[in-house]
């Protein structure tokens, strides 16, 4: 890349960085072509992206976006590194690089900045084994139903017993 290429790239990143929900740091060595590919296609249907950028240049646009020091580290960002951008759901592309990295042993979590809270490799894979956001929904829906649902079966058993014993009465002087 020549400088007037880089400083454009690291321009577009800081924006990109700045927009995203979520950043994750990624070590891909050892994923083939075809491998990160086949990633990138995942990630894309759930609205997330991988792009793979020099640490030097990938420093220079944190700072600028103002990431936190603790992803911008020299230790963080030794070796391959590739970056997870997600502009909608801030889960859901760490969900598919958790299954794909199950499925294929390769890219590993580095650090990340999911909704502004920074996660380091264990979290994010806990991040990653999460059911989905609407499945959380639902679960929660169902925890706050739950006591409604018992309520209303009461008040239907009371009700039913009632309308038995009415129904005894009624039969029983015939």
């Amino acid at each position: 890349m020549k400088k007037a290429e880089k400083v454009l790239f690291v321009d577009n990143l800081v924006e990109e960085l700045k927009d995203a929900k979520s950043v994750v740091l990624v070590n891909y060595a050892g994923l083939t072509v075809a491998g990160q590919q086949e990633l990138k296609r995942r990630l894309f249907e759930v609205g997330g992206r991988l792009v793979v950028v020099k640490n030097t240049l990938l420093k220079r646009a944190g700072e600028a976006a103002k990431i936190e020091a603790g992803i911008l580290e020299d230790k963080v960002l030794a070796g391959q590194t590739a970056l997870l951008i997600a502009d909608n759901d801030p889960i859901a592309p760490v969900q598919v690089l958790g299954k794909f990295a199950k499925e294929h042993e390769f890219p590993k979590f580095k650090v990340g900045v999911v909704e502004g809270s920074f996660q380091d490799e264990a979290g994010l894979a806990k991040l990653s084994t999460l059911p989905g956001k609407d499945a959380l929904l639902g679960q929660l829906l169902g925890i706050l139903m739950a006591s409604e649902y018992g309520l209303v079966g009461t008040l239907n058993a009371n009700l039913q017993k009632l309308v038995f014993i009415l129904k005894t009465k009624a039969g029983g002087e015939k």
